[in-house]
């Protein structure tokens, strides 16, 4: 290791792994009744190696890993087996040797930032914090180093930002925080739970690319849990495939990609977004359905092109611009701003799907709030369904418009079991009876791949994954024109993803849905479109097609996006090279700056890319 530790009496050799893992099992009480969700798991995990944790949401990943870091509540669950960290067992200690060990030998990122984040801590002294509980140096010291973590994650003004608080971050850099933090002492072994969930593709791969570097200079180990199998084939050494709280399969990635062993580890590979799946193909076509039973792919059938040519537009926004104030501290006075969103432009046709691409902090989810009403626009126009958006009653305006949001924990009201909030619009408006929302929301729920009797639970007793399902059940419930879904299908696992994909381009064909699909995974973006906007700093620098966008990518900054998408084949690990490390320019400028006049070219039909030159780097 690259620096030494206190009390470490076990050094690690080949027949000494980092993390050995034998027999866990782990249980949670429910009404007086004890239920085993993850049962005699066992694996290790050696110095400098990358295993990777895989299976649906819900099969017992993460459960897994705060098990073994003892984070589970202590009242109504069980922990039996044996971990082995460097020959102590974790299981064996108490709440204050576990809370020397994490954070400084065993680090952990979890799966939702925003949770996970103190609100009312600056994101500086949360990264700090774990330098100082750790490190004997002084605040000064532990800042430079924080700040030096931020600039490896690629935070933009690392410097400036650096007493902000998470809420004023987007949730790609929520999420970069949560990193820096994790990887700030360096450890031995470090935990990742969905670490790149939230992260765009280009600071996917940069983040990748920084654990394997940390990686080779410490020999950290890394437990990788994910349902991407892309990032799965970059990075790890070997594979573990669990399945409703059991490993069903276990093995080199190799292998595991190679020749799978069993029907369900085929059918989270043959689930895996594809980046070129869709060339030759005129309009979004779902995705083929594995069968377990037959271990064979069902392909969707041929589907008509129902996309409404032309206007009249379901959605028209012109010239779409959002400025925050950044205020001085004493006397509150405007000293610069973020400009989030610049001059953006497009329109939305009855049954079309216009996906949003770019960067976390481009200005995607800024443009869905903005077009929903939740954000006051500064200057533009957003005409909805024929009717400008200010002069639509907030009633009318929920018929007509909805929104999935981003982080689903944070959009769903902890104190409201799920049928309630699937319900709610409904509820508020008067649109249905008790009896008729318990039917809606039981209709809902089979819809998106949950069982009915849930409507009684709350979000804390479903998986990242299945809260994002219910988000999406509640979009629905008001039979809306325009849905914009902001990183919709970014917290599930790859089966359900597609299964929530094909859900939505089945509603599209039924009831003319127009939709605007803010995300970063580019093989779904490709998958779901008939049309790609991609912004950076809060403007649109390419739009057109989606062939147009994929086949000819005419913006640097398209190329670069396209090109650091992770291949789900372990054998081109090392073909995408390391990814290129620019310092991100920050969208705040003074008070009275003004956006320059921008030119666009038309390359082909409907196919317009930004004159900037090298302005965009």
């Amino acid at each position: 290791m690259s620096r030494n530790r206190e009390n470490m009496t076990v050094t690690q050799s080949a027949e000494h792994p980092l993390l050995q893992v034998q027999g866990l099992t782990v249980g949670f009480r429910r009404g007086g009744q004890w239920n085993d969700v993850v049962r005699d798991v066992g694996f290790s995990v050696s110095g400098g190696e990358t295993l990777a944790i895989v299976g649906e949401s819900g099969s017992g990943k993460s459960v897994t890993s705060m098990a073994l870091m003892q984070l589970l509540p202590r009242d109504n669950s069980r922990i039996s087996g044996q971990a082995l960290f460097r020959g102590i067992d974790l299981l064996q200690l108490d709440e204050r040797q576990m809370e020397r060990i994490r954070g400084d030998r065993i680090s952990m990122i979890f799966q939702e930032p925003m949770t996970s984040l103190n609100p009312v801590m600056t994101i500086g002294a949360q990264i700090a914090e774990s330098i100082l509980t750790h490190r004997r140096i002084g605040k000064a010291e532990a800042r430079a180093e924080a700040l030096a973590m931020m600039d490896r994650v690629r935070i933009p003004s690392a410097k400036s930002r650096y007493d902000d608080f998470p809420h004023q971050f987007s949730g790609g850099m929520r999420q970069r925080v949560m990193i820096a933090a994790a990887l700030a002492c360096q450890p031995d072994l470090l935990i990742a739970d969905e670490p790149t969930t939230a992260l765009d593709v280009t600071i996917q791969a940069q983040v990748l690319d920084l654990i394997k570097e940390l990686q080779a200079e410490s020999g950290m180990g890394v437990i990788f849990i994910t349902h991407d199998m892309g990032v799965v084939a970059e990075v790890s050494d070997r594979t573990l495939v669990m399945y409703h709280g059991d490993v069903i399969e276990s093995g080199t990635t190799e292998q595991i990609f190679r020749r799978p062993a069993k029907a369900y580890t085929s059918a989270l590979l043959s689930a895996v977004p594809r980046l070129g799946s869709m060339t030759g193909n005129a309009v979004p076509t779902p995705y083929p359905v594995f069968d377990i039973a037959s271990g064979k792919l069902r392909e969707p059938g041929p589907r008509p092109n129902t996309l409404r040519e032309g206007p009249p537009y379901l959605l028209q926004v012109s010239d779409l611009s959002k400025r925050f104030a950044i205020q001085s501290k004493l006397l509150k006075r405007t000293i610069a701003r973020v400009h989030a969103v610049e001059g953006v432009s497009f329109t939305l046709r009855q049954g079309e799907t216009l996906s949003i691409v770019g960067e976390s902090g481009c200005g995607k989810s800024t443009t869905g709030k903005l077009i929903t009403g939740l954000h006051d626009r500064d200057e533009g126009r957003v005409v909805l369904a024929g009717r400008e958006l200010g002069a639509i009653p907030a009633v009318e305006r929920a018929h007509d418009i909805q929104m999935i949001f981003q982080d689903p924990y944070a959009s769903l009201n902890p104190r409201l079991r799920i049928g309630e909030a699937i319900t709610e619009p409904l509820r508020i408006h008067g649109k249905a009876s008790a009896t008729e929302q318990r039917e809606i929301a039981a209709s809902l729920l089979t819809r998106v791949g949950l069982q009915p009797e849930m409507a009684g639970r709350y979000p804390h007793e479903f998986s990242g994954g299945q809260r994002q399902r219910i988000c999406v059940a509640r979009a629905l419930v008001m039979k809306p024109k325009v849905i914009v879904a902001d990183e919709a299908v970014s917290a599930l696992d790859v089966t359900m993803k597609t299964q929530v994909v094909n859900l939505m381009m089945d509603l599209q064909q039924e009831m003319g849905l127009g939709f605007v699909f803010i995300s970063h995974d580019m093989a779904v973006v490709e998958r779901i479109s008939h049309r790609i906007a991609v912004m950076y700093l809060g403007e649109i620098v390419e739009i057109g097609p989606r062939a147009a966008i994929f086949e000819n990518p005419r913006h640097p900054y398209t190329r670069r996006l396209l090109g650091a998408v992770p291949v789900p084949d372990p054998a081109r690990r090392h073909q995408r090279g390391a990814a290129v490390v620019t310092e991100l320019r920050s969208p705040v400028r003074p008070p009275d700056y003004r956006r320059p006049v921008r030119r666009y070219l038309e390359i082909s039909d409907d196919h317009f890319v930004l004159d900037s030159g090298e302005d965009w780097q």
